[in-house]
């Protein structure tokens, strides 16, 4: 068996705590009702996959959503509650990226898009003093800026070609567990992160 020189980390619920429940409520309350029926964990229709891929603009998201909401709903409004699934970062865990660098090359690989990415970094900075993550990795991937999202096998084997890693040396952390699947697929070993449990939880 290989030994382990890379670990890749998900993002929402692995270092930052979400809730999607939150922002679905936040999104019922301005007369989106079916809101999490085409948005979850586990399922995002185009309009989501496309934010996230960075095929459509921020002012295109918000318009095409807003058709989904009442009349008259802000852009304010809609991105207030696009932004409630994000909490506050898990410090902890930060902390043990710290200490992990020194064993391993880190990497960040995350579905996400720029107005999250705009918000988590104003939650990092308050919390912590950051910036931004790339401080705790070798490299960031996020969807919408590499036009790639996971599960897709073909985008972890980009990405294993784009920081040259070899996938049987490289450990993914994940709490979804299609994310978890496609990493697999191309042979990348894996741990899936269950409900409750944290990375300084783990054997690294």
């Amino acid at each position: 068996m290989q030994e382990i020189k890379n670990i890749i980390f998900d993002l929402g619920g692995v270092l930052l705590n979400v809730d999607y429940h939150k922002t679905a409520t936040a999104f019922k309350l301005l007369g989106a009702n079916h809101f999490d029926e085409f948005y979850s964990q586990a399922n995002a229709n185009h309009l989501f996959e496309a934010l996230e891929t960075g095929e459509i603009s921020e002012d295109s998201f918000y318009e095409t959503i807003s058709q989904a909401c009442s009349p008259q709903t802000t852009k304010v409004q809609i991105q207030g509650a696009w932004n409630d699934i994000l909490l506050d970062f898990r410090t902890e865990s930060l902390s043990v990226l710290d200490k992990l660098k020194d064993k391993y090359k880190l990497f960040l690989f995350s579905n996400t898009n720029s107005i999250h990415l705009t918000a988590f970094n104003k939650i990092l900075l308050e919390q912590t003093g950051n910036a931004s993550l790339d401080n705790y990795f070798k490299k960031s991937y996020y969807s919408h800026l590499i036009h790639l999202r996971k599960p897709y096998p073909a985008t972890y084997q980009w990405l294993l070609e784009d920081a040259k890693l070899v996938a049987a040396e490289t450990l993914f952390v994940d709490d979804s567990i299609n994310n978890i699947e496609g990493a697999m697929a191309v042979g990348i070993k894996v741990h899936h992160l269950l409900p409750g449990e944290k990375i300084e939880d783990l054997q690294l």
